[in-house]
């Protein structure tokens, strides 16, 4: 593993300008200088990076698992990042979506499928689970959707 003080980054743009709603359901306006403020106090040491940032379309599986409640997604979340060598990319939670949330994870397929499985049946004991699925070879669109 590279010593991230000598590590090459590639730049990214991983958010752009502009309006947005935020988990509170409040419109906020972001502008360069506040994504560029934030870029710059960004620490990898308190902040763990959550998207796949060279993701190609013969590469890792995409899988989502979605459920009406906040707490349910973050317990399966949780569980399937234990259960399976995947990558954590995203835990959304939105009040503005009806109280739901999403979880969404990369790796190679099988293990996508395993954590997939366990996140929803978490999820699926309290009878919460919207939908689920793995994507063995997603295209560029739809991986950049989630970043």
């Amino acid at each position: 593993m590279s010593n991230p003080s000598t590590a090459s980054y590639r730049s990214v743009a991983v958010c752009r300008p502009g309006n947005f709603t935020d988990l509170r359901g409040r419109r906020v306006r972001l502008t360069a200088e506040d994504l560029a403020a934030v870029a710059a106090n960004f620490d990898a040491a308190f902040h763990m990076p959550t998207v796949n940032l060279d993701h190609r379309e013969d590469g890792p599986a995409l899988g989502v698992v979605e459920g009406f409640s906040v707490a349910s997604v973050i317990k399966a979340a949780d569980a399937a990042v234990k259960a399976a060598d995947v990558q954590l990319m995203t835990v959304h939670l939105a009040m503005a979506i009806g109280g739901k949330g999403f979880v969404s994870f990369t790796g190679d397929v099988a293990a996508v499928e395993e954590a997939v499985q366990v996140g929803a049946a978490v999820i699926e004991k309290r009878g919460l689970l919207v939908e689920k699925v793995v994507i063995p070879r997603p295209r560029r669109e739809i991986v950049r959707e989630f970043v």
